[in-house]
Order: structure tokens, then sequence, then C-alpha cells
């Protein structure tokens, strides 16, 4: 099985000798329902301190504030990143609001000489995306993406088992997202109405998650095809993809998404869906309720994986586990997994999505 190198040509962090102190003060841009799960991940990362936070509403940031200042002292409320930085110097800069704001934090940032870590979608695309990666190219600073799906505790535990040779050699991976909130005239209102508008939703928000997490697991995906629809007509973008991979060790991949239907779950938003890995060996599967199953190659039965989780906020705490696992690899002076020079790759991956269904044809990713 083909799995990418540990420090590729395209790690931008590898050329730039800068590791973090053990101390380190962080600022916060944004928070909104996801953004209020990166406070509570640096609060739990030692040698942390979150000094301030740059959000435009400072009525919804006033209970965040609160909550994670010192004791008998709130958090200072920026509405403008520059001045937040004039006034605190800090160490790194966690971005979490919309995409579209991506590029020119990361630049205000980075001229204040600090450190980003950056949400998801990442600066809008390919091509925020490759801007960005010049911006910290030239200030020397380091850039990461967090993608925290891949930190998702049972992800881990399957890239063990993997590692150890459970299934013997790799032949397939499946993914079906099914986290059953997209229906309705009002889907996505509750937590993240923006998605609404996107006219590129379901793989340029959600699968691309996937995609990440597959590479993770299986290695480089060299080819897509890819089949793209619209069920819920009240939104702007795809809510559904077929999508079919080829791997460079010749391995194959499907993810079969949707966000109308749900899966087997007491909550669907835990793992939203269910993952399986076929192998010489034996095949490994992934339940919505987080657990891990191997089965056996000429075997009825199944073991349980075990391993160690927390069900905290989402997915197994993946917010905290990534941002933690990023931290610790720029303490080392090493590229954190999701390093934005290697998570380009998946946005160049998500353009080759469109592109397949546009054309109605298997499209190769340019080589890495």
């Amino acid at each position: 099985m083909s799995r990418p190198p540990d420090t590729p040509p395209r790690a931008l962090a590898a050329e730039i000798e800068v590791a973090l102190d053990a101390e380190i003060d962080v600022a916060i841009v944004g928070a909104g329902y996801f953004g209020a799960f990166h406070y509570d991940a640096w609060s739990r990362i030692p040698g942390a301190r979150i000094v301030a936070i740059c959000e435009q509403d400072a009525e919804r940031t006033a209970p965040l504030a609160i909550q994670y200042g010192e004791v008998n002292a709130t958090l200072p409320i920026y509405r403008d990143l520059a001045d937040l930085l004039n006034a605190h110097p800090v160490t790194v800069v966690d971005i979490t609001s919309p995409p579209s704001s991506h590029l020119s934090l990361i630049a205000t940032a980075m001229d204040a000489g600090t450190h980003v870590i950056c949400q998801k979608p990442f600066c809008g695309g390919l091509t925020g995306a490759k801007e960005a990666l010049a911006v910290a190219a030239r200030a020397g600073r380091r850039l990461a993406v967090h993608e925290n799906v891949r930190f998702q505790p049972w992800y881990r535990a399957i890239r063990r088992a993997l590692d150890d040779g459970a299934i013997g050699t790799p032949y397939h991976i499946a993914f079906r997202l099914r986290p059953g909130d997209g229906q309705g005239a009002d889907a996505y209102l509750a937590r993240q109405p923006y998605f609404r508008e996107m006219p590129r939703f379901l793989v340029h928000e959600t699968a691309v998650h996937w995609i990440d997490t597959f590479r993770f697991l299986m290695g480089e995906i060299e080819t897509v095809s890819a089949q793209l629809v619209r069920r819920n007509r009240a939104i702007a973008g795809e809510d559904g993809a077929l999508l079919a991979f080829t791997f460079a060790g010749g391995e194959t991949g499907v993810f079969d998404g949707n966000r109308l239907a749900d899966h087997a779950a007491s909550d669907c938003r835990r793992t939203l869906g269910e993952l399986m890995i076929e192998g010489s060996d034996g095949t490994l599967r992934l339940d919505g309720e987080g657990r891990v199953f191997l089965r056996r190659f000429s075997h009825v039965d199944e073991r349980d994986v075990t391993f160690a989780w927390h069900d905290r906020h989402f997915g197994g705490d993946c917010v905290h586990l990534c941002t933690r696992a990023i931290v610790e690899a720029w303490q080392r002076g090493r590229d954190a997994e999701t390093e934005a020079g290697l998570y380009v790759r998946n946005l160049e991956i998500v353009e080759a999505v469109y592109r397949s269904d546009a054309e109605g044809r298997r499209i190769r990713v340019a080589s890495a």
C-alpha cells in the first residue's frame, strides 16, 4: 500500500526552521458554532494561553470571553485582527471564521510574525490556498489547516490496525456519509446557515474531510470519477455525491455521501456515517457509535478493535486532538500532518471531482 511520505517535497514548512516555544499565546478569530470547540481545545493544551478574540459580534462572543478568560478577567474582544496583534503579540493565530476571510487574515497574522492554523474550507479553494502558501513562504511562518477528521480516534485506531497488518494487503475503502441533517426548507439553519448559500457544498465543505482521511489511510489518490446531485432545492449547492477513486498502489475507494439520509447511530454527527476497508486477510468496519470491528478472512464473526476515546464535543474530541497534534509537531520543529503545503493536494483532488462531474469522465489528478 502506497502512503504519502512523511516530508514530501511540497511540504512548505520543511524549509522553514521555526519551532514554537513551550509557552504559546493564542488569538482566536471567530466565535461561531464550530469555532466554540476551538476555545475548549486550546484551553486543554499544556502551555497554551488564549489571550484575545477577534470577532465582529461582541455580544455573541461575550460568553466565550468570560469562560476562557483568566480569574476575574474576560478576554479582550477586537473587531480587527491587526489591532489585536498590535496590542497582544501572540505565537499562533487560530482562524475559525468563514472561508472568504481566510486569506486576508493569514496575511495580517503573518505580517505580525505569527504562525497560523486555519479552518477549512481552506481559503475558499485551491486558488486562495496557493496564495496563502506564497504569503507563508515570504513570511517564513508556519501555516497548517485544521483538518480534524483524520484525528478522530477511530481513524487513528484503523490506521494502527492497517500498519499492524490486521487485514493484510488493503484492496478497497468505502465510506457512506449519512448525517441526516439536510432535509427540509430549514436545512442547516440551526448550526451553520452559510451552508445553504454555497454554490459548491457537499464536496467542497464535507467530502474533503474524507478525501484527506482516505489519503491518510490508503495513500495517494491518482484518479477520480464523480457524480454530484442536489436533492434539497432549498440550498444552492450539491448535497449528494458518488465519488470513485484509485490510489497509487492500485487500491480503490468509494465515497457515497448525501446529507439527507441518516445511519444507525445514537448521534448521527459522531462519525457522520460508516466506513469499511477490505483486504487480503480481512475487513475493518466502523459503525455510527465510533466502534471498530475486525473480521478475519473466511470468518463470520467480528471482534472489537479496542482503543480509548472521549465522547466530547465533535467527533471524539478531534478538534482538541488535531490542534494538539499541530502544536506538538511544530514544537519539535517538524511539519504537522495537515501543514498547508501538504493539504493543498486535497484541494487539487476536489477540483478534479468537480471537473469529473462537469465533463462526465474519469480525471487523473495532476502529479503531486
